[in-house]
């Protein structure tokens, strides 16, 4: 994606089944954990733009010594920062020390046998080191201490604040951070004291009652509780005081998670490849976290996988496989292949199929595997008709230009100079350029900057093309886009609707859209108005906003197919942004809110 827009957090588990001493004698690695921890992290950083965190729980520890220990990071290197301070205590310690896993247990901090590590990619723009995960809710009694961290969004987020503010709580913030720990952490305390009664009532002595309590705790109904009213994609990780702990995943599975066990251990990450490199592992023996299911761990190393809740359709964020997560993924590397090579028909009929006379490029660097599949495709087709295909890298990305400059027009100048293009490659005139990018959101950096770029090497005709389909909608799943009038397919859409003097669809689905927010009815208001235009249509008003002023150069504009994505990608059809389908009522909810503020011309967010 040409222009960055906001990602998805990044969350791993990691449940030592043995002891210490087992993966010192094993590995030779007395930090077994940390560094596993810190390789998945690593492995994971393209999710991870704000910050990081660490946190740590030992098993079975002595009253009076700390068992629970948590670092976070919001340094310009987030993760080293991170490590470095984790590291600092087992730095200078001698080779018998460190050699002694009880000791550095009793002694040293993150010796814990779970650990819970977080990459934050925040959907707001407050960044703090309050803001990272993994978040704390501490209490005296071990069982009611809770360690949490997620890759989540919850569209209904004023609603559970004021189920907390019904139950009696007082909540610090009205973040759905906040709210998701202290809901799941209302039934934590309600569960602990319930069973506390119980065994009183049957004579226990108090020290004793800890560990039944260890022993009773039910995970699965704790989960069931406090998820009824979550609206939103999420994968969250929890780990309670004494050691249970647990991963689940949403109903319609719109969040990535991956897991793996054996005797030695239990893993869960929001990527596939991360697990893999870590632990030296096939990719066939990782398996995908089901939707509305929890991967849970009880104290005692006993591992289930539980459905909490009903699954709804499976819906996984598509953009996952377009464009966040690691190409490095098996799967995730065909898909990217197969988008590509659905577009060779579109793009043969664009240029006439005159391969003689057309360049293929692409832009940026995460485009390359849709290329490829691309690429590919064309030599099929040209063996065929005895001719070659013309595959360029034309476009380099230089270092991060930073400016303060408050002028508008310098700026822009400045920032269409981010892209450097290779010259003497494309024949002044003649040559048709094909550009292939993974998404065009807003267009701001393909036409002032990759556009502007391409144009000084005279080409006959720029052709962009996007491997996936034209972003129409809100996301409140987790990409940071809820502003419905800065997607470039939205403005194409009012310009047409105004050129077309249809002024009076736009208001009516203003009223309509307040409407079904009043009456609460889970419907998109916004679906019908681009039933007035064909998809072409839009895609060739958006080829007119691209081209810059004064450039006299034709530009067009392909795209993905929805129906095309769904062949490249069968298991994860999760795609509202691109067709406006959402899969729970806070979408539908966030859609409408969406275009009442753009026509109100509120600038704000719509969740």
């Amino acid at each position: 994606m040409s222009e960055l827009i906001k990602h998805e957090c990044g969350v791993a588990l990691v449940r030592l089944l043995k002891p210490l001493k087992f993966y010192h004698e094993k590995y030779g690695d007395a930090l077994y954990g940390i560094n596993r921890m810190n390789l998945l992290l690593q492995k994971m950083r393209n999710r991870g733009q704000d910050g990081a965190g660490l946190a740590t729980v030992k098993l079975y520890p002595r009253p009076g010594h700390r068992y629970i220990s948590r670092k976070r990071s919001i340094a310009e290197n987030y993760l080293k920062d991170l490590f470095d301070q984790v590291y600092l205590y087992f730095k200078d310690l001698p080779e018998h020390q460190l050699a002694d896993t009880e000791w550095l247990k009793t002694h040293l901090p993150y010796t814990g046998e779970i650990l819970l590590g977080h990459l934050r990619y925040g959907t707001h723009d407050s960044n703090t080191v309050e803001t990272c995960h993994p978040f704390l809710r501490q209490n005296n009694w071990i069982t009611r201490n809770l360690v949490l961290a997620g890759n989540f969004n919850m569209t209904n987020a004023d609603e559970l604040f004021k189920n907390l503010l019904e139950i009696g709580q007082f909540p610090k913030e009205k973040a759905d951070t906040v709210t998701v720990l202290e809901k799941i952490g209302h039934f934590l305390d309600e569960q602990v004291e319930g069973l506390y009664a119980k065994f009183k009532e049957e004579g226990y002595q108090n020290p004793e009652i800890n560990q039944r309590i260890f022993d009773d705790l039910d995970v699965l109904d704790i989960l069931k509780k406090s998820t009824k009213k979550f609206d939103g994609g999420f994968v969250i990780s929890g780990i309670f005081g004494h050691g249970d702990s647990f991963v689940m995943r949403d109903k319609n599975g719109i969040r990535p998670a991956y897991y793996y066990m054996d005797d030695e251990i239990v893993v869960c990450a929001s990527e596939r490849p991360t697990i893999q490199t870590a632990f030296n592992l096939h990719h066939s023996k990782i398996q995908e976290l089901p939707p509305a299911h929890a991967l849970i761990v009880k104290h005692n190393g006993e591992t289930s996988l539980r459905p909490y809740t009903e699954p709804g359709k499976k819906l996984s964020c598509s953009f996952e496989r377009i464009y966040f997560s690691r190409g490095s993924d098996y799967n995730i590397y065909k898909e990217r292949k197969s988008l590509g090579r659905n577009l060779r028909d579109r793009i043969l009929k664009k240029i006439d199929g005159d391969l003689d006379n057309t360049v293929f490029t692409y832009v940026p660097n995460t485009a390359e595997t849709a290329f490829m599949g691309l690429m590919e495709s064309l030599q099929e087709y040209a063996s065929e008709k005895g001719k070659r295909v013309r595959g360029e890298k034309l476009i380099v990305k230089d270092a991060k230009m930073r400016t303060f400059i408050a002028d508008d027009d310098t700026r822009d100048a400045l920032v269409s100079h981010v892209y450097d293009v290779t010259y003497g490659i494309v024949r002044d005139h003649k040559d048709t350029l094909v550009v292939m990018d993974d998404s065009i959101v807003r267009g701001t950096t393909m036409r002032e900057s990759i556009i502007t770029m391409l144009s000084r090497l005279n080409p006959k005709r720029i052709v962009v093309v996007s491997s996936a389909p034209q972003i129409r909608y809100p996301d409140c799943y987790g990409i940071d886009m809820s502003k419905i009038h800065k997607f470039i397919a939205f403005n194409a859409l009012e310009n047409l609707l105004l050129r077309a003097g249809k002024d009076d669809e736009i208001e009516k689905t203003y009223y309509r859209c307040l409407s079904a927010i009043e009456q609460e009815r889970e419907i998109n208001c916004v679906q019908d108005l681009y039933k007035h235009f064909s998809e072409e249509e839009i895609s060739d008003e958006i080829a007119s906003i691209l081209t810059p002023k004064d450039l006299d150069v034709e530009v067009d504009v392909i795209y993905q197919s929805i129906k095309g994505l769904h062949a490249a990608c069968p298991k994860h059809k999760g795609d509202w942004y691109f067709s406006g389908d959402y899969p729970t009522p806070g979408g539908m909810r966030v859609v409408n809110r969406s275009f009442v503020n753009y026509y109100e011309k509120k600038d704000v967010r719509a969740y």
